[in-house]
Formats: structure tokens, C-alpha cells, sequence
């Protein structure tokens, strides 16, 4: 018998640089340093250096301090490192440190939805230019994959529409206010003082960071760039605890929906809606079960119909599990290739060019439920009515609710109507002597 041979292969080791260590950086390098059990990638990963603000700050994760440092340019240029991870979160220095990652040859992960929402059109332009990867599975839904599944298993389908509950803040404000009857401002306090929701909540409540992500969940379910100035937004912080009693009553549950949907009327076919707003959603309806801070992203396409990607949407744990998918995902294609550059692979790279085009707001057709103030006069329905009427909005129901400080509380639900024609009837009415005041306007989620 002749002698057995045996060949040892030496394990590549891909060295990492950390942009930051806060709670997605502490999570991500907790992945990384814990490998058992995990992917056996992970065993060739290797954190070389972790850029960080302070050096005397004390941290929840302890690391060699010679693996810290406050010089974070010299991490995106070290040629020693092969992938730049950033999650430091922020716009400056995050976007220049990423385009000096690219230009020096690194491919990158990013947590960063606002970078990539605004200056994804020149990170990809760069990226492409340079052949490298630039993944964001943590820009959108934390933990939930929805990135790759969009570029990859879903991309054989014709996507008509994303629609999510994106963010955790605002679904936890109105799932404690559908609950307790409670009012918007109470409940805000009390999330700020669970740590819910940020001491400045405006990125959230004003659905600024609904709109980073549906921008970005855009670009990828209809292959082409998004302008973030394009996506219509509108906020929660006047919702009332009288709306949601009242959507209640009506079958519906009110959620921050963000929208990415292309247009199917004739001559309509090439632009799409793009829009976040509070959304009165059918109680049957999946994402009507969604509550507390979990999101959830449901996708409509041909052929496969509809599917929900559900989880949280935040935290160190979920964010960080998609931001150390995506370094597996360039180690394993480096791996296979045998390369630390040529990004080419066309189910990881964003390669389109051109710019999606975004119908107006006013174009949107959609049902809408409205709440009136009015003084208790004979005839006051009727008015409201001839208003609508005259401007082809047609109306589903319209109830007298009840009373408030002696005004006539009315509520109108209109059938689908064209949102120019909706807002032109409601500068009509509020010109009528017996209307107090239009608290409340809302679109219904089509079914």
C-alpha cells in the first residue's frame, strides 16, 4: 500500500476593518469574535482594526487596545484590510470615509440608511468604478433580510409594490395609543424614557427615516436609482386618540406605512409612488397585526404573489446578524474567486444608472377618511357633500359621530378617488362659515 498523503490547506484570513463600536459595532464584533456554532466563514474573518471616537470611553465588549484607534481614514487605507464595515451611523465623515474605502479598493457594509438614501447614486457610481461591493442588508428592516431577497430571489419577479411598517418607534407610539386611548404626546414621552424613541424624535415621527428606507427598498425592487426629495412624507404627531377610536370603529387600525408601487393606470406604466404617511389599514390585513416596535415589509410581484418579511427592526442583535451577513457574503465570492476586487457579480452589484420617475403626490388615487369640525346647523352634510361632489370625489360613508365642545364631529370615507381633486374639495369646504376646523386627514390602504 502505497503512503497516505495528507494536504493541509492554509485558511485565508480576511481581515476587517470596524467603523465604529457602538451598539451595532459592539454587536457586530460580539459575531465575529464568537464563531462557534456559526457559519464556518467566520473562522477566517479577522477584526484588524476598530475606529472609534474616544479611546477612553468605557465600552459594554473589551478589545486589545491595539486593535482601537481614533484615526479612521488610516483604517479605509490600510491595504491590509479587504472589507471596511461602517456603523457609525451619521453623514459626515461616514460618506467620505466610505467613497476613501472604495477608492482604495475595499468593499463595504453598511448599517448607514441615510448615507445610502442620499448619496447612493455617487457610493455605487464609485463602487462600480472601482469594481468593489458596497451591501446594506442593515440599512433596512435590522435583522429582517429583505436587501438580498430583493436582488436575488424575488429579482425574477415583476415587483408591483413594497409596502412596510419600517420603523419601530412609530409602531410602538401607535400600538400603545390604539391599546391604552392614549394621545401622541404621552405616549412619545414614555417611549423617549424607555429608550424607544431618540430625546430628538423627529427622523422617526416625521417618517424621515421611513423615507431613507422606502427610497432605498425602491431602488431595488424597480432597478433604478431614487431621488430622496421624490418620496412624499408625512408624520404621526397628529394622530389623536379620537382618530384611532374612530378607525377602530370603522374596521381599520392606523399605521406609518411606507410605499414604493408602481402605477398601473394607462399611460401610467413607467412611475411609480413613492410616499410615507399614517394609513388607515383594513383590520384583515397582514400588516394590521404588526405591532410594538417589529416591522414588516410585505412584497406583491409576479408570479409569486404576495410574501411578509416580519422581525425587528432595530437592536444590536438583529442589525448586527444582517451586517455580518453581508461580510460573509464578499468572503464567500472572494473566496470562490479568488479575488480581492472585480465587483461584477450582477446578484450582489447595484448597477443601474438611470432615475426612476415618481408621479406627483397629487396624482395618487387612493381612498381617504377625514375628520370635521363643524357648528350643528341643519344642512351642514349636505354642504360637505356638494363640495365633494363638484370635484368628482365620490363618498363612501359619512357619519355624525358625536359631539365636541359643541361642534359636529362628521366623518367622511371617501371610494378611490385622485388625491388633486380630494385636497382641492377640502380648500373648498374649509371656506364654508360652518366648518371649525379639518383635524384630521388620512389615506386608506387599498386593498
Amino acid at each position: 500500500m502505497g503512503e497516505v498523503i495528507i494536504l493541509r490547506v492554509k485558511t485565508v484570513t480576511f481581515k476587517l476593518g470596524l467603523l465604529g463600536l457602538g451598539t451595532v459595532g459592539t454587536g457586530t464584533a460580539q459575531i465575529l469574535l464568537d464563531p462557534a456554532q456559526r457559519h464556518p466563514l467566520l473562522q477566517e474573518l479577522e477584526i484588524h482594526r476598530v475606529g472609534v471616537r474616544s479611546l477612553d470611553r468605557p465600552r459594554a465588549l473589551e478589545l486589545s487596545p491595539s486593535l482601537l484607534t481614533t484615526d479612521l481614514e488610516a483604517i479605509v487605507t490600510d491595504p491590509a484590510v479587504e472589507i471596511v464595515v461602517e456603523v457609525m451611523g451619521g453623514l459626515e465623515p461616514a460618506r467620505s470615509l466610505i467613497l476613501q474605502a472604495i477608492a482604495h479598493g475595499k468593499h463595504v457594509v453598511t448599517a448607514n440608511k441615510a448615507v445610502i438614501a442620499r448619496f447612493g447614486d455617487e457610493i455605487f457610481t464609485a463602487a462600480n468604478q472601482a469594481g468593489v461591493y458596497v451591501l446594506l442588508e442593515a440599512a433596512v428592516g435590522g435583522g429582517i433580510p429583505i436587501i438580498q431577497p430583493l436582488k436575488q430571489s424575488l429579482g425574477v419577479n415583476r415587483i408591483q409594490a413594497v409596502t412596510g411598517i419600517v420603523n419601530g418607534t412609530t409602531n410602538y407610539i401607535l400600538t400603545r395609543m390604539q391599546q391604552e386611548g392614549a394621545d401622541f404626546g404621552e405616549v412619545l414621552a414614555e417611549a423617549q424614557r424607555l429608550g424607544y424613541a431618540e430625546a430628538d424624535p423627529t427622523a422617526d415621527v416625521d417618517g424621515l427615516d421611513a423615507a431613507d428606507k422606502i427610497a432605498i427598498l425602491a431602488s431595488l425592487a424597480f432597478g433604478g436609482r431614487i431621488k430622496l426629495q421624490d418620496v412624499y412624507c408625512e408624520g404621526i404627531s397628529r394622530i389623536t386618540a379620537a382618530d384611532i377610536t374612530y378607525a377602530d370603529r370603522l374596521g381599520f387600525v392606523i399605521k406609518l406605512l411606507a410605499v414604493a408601487r408602481r402605477n398601473d393606470a394607462p399611460g401610467t406604466e413607467d412611475t411609480l409612488q413613492i410616499r410615507v404617511h399614517p394609513t388607515l389599514v383594513p383590520k384583515e390585513h397582514p400588516l394590521a397585526s404588526i405591532h410594538d416596535v417589529f416591522n414588516a415589509i410585505l412584497v406583491e410581484g409576479d408570479p409569486i404573489g404576495q410574501v411578509m418579511f416580519f422581525g425587528r427592526g432595530a437592536g444590536a442583535g438583529p442589525t448586527a446578524s444582517a451586517v455580518v451577513s453581508d461580510i460573509l457574503s464578499i468572503t464567500a465570492l472572494l473566496k470562490s474567486t479568488g479575488k480581492t476586487s472585480g465587483g461584477a457579480h450582477p446578484l450582489l452589484a447595484c448597477s443601474h444608472q438611470h432615475y426612476c420617475t415618481v408621479a406627483p403626490i397629487e396624482d395618487l388615487v387612493t381612498r381617504f377618511y377625514a375628520r370635521f369640525l363643524t357648528q350643528d346647523y341643519p344642512g351642514v352634510i349636505g354642504k360637505l357633500g356638494t363640495c365633494f361632489g363638484d370635484r368628482d370625489v365620490s363618498l363612501e360613508s359619512v357619519v355624525q359621530i358625536g359631539f365636541q365642545n359643541d361642534m359636529a364631529e362628521i366623518v367622511v370615507v371617501t371610494h378611490d378617488v385622485r388625491e388633486g381633486n380630494f385636497r382641492s374639495a377640502l380648500d373648498a369646504i374649509r371656506t364654508l362659515p360652518t366648518i371649525k376646523e379639518i383635524p384630521s386627514v388620512l389615506r386608506v390602504l387599498q386593498h
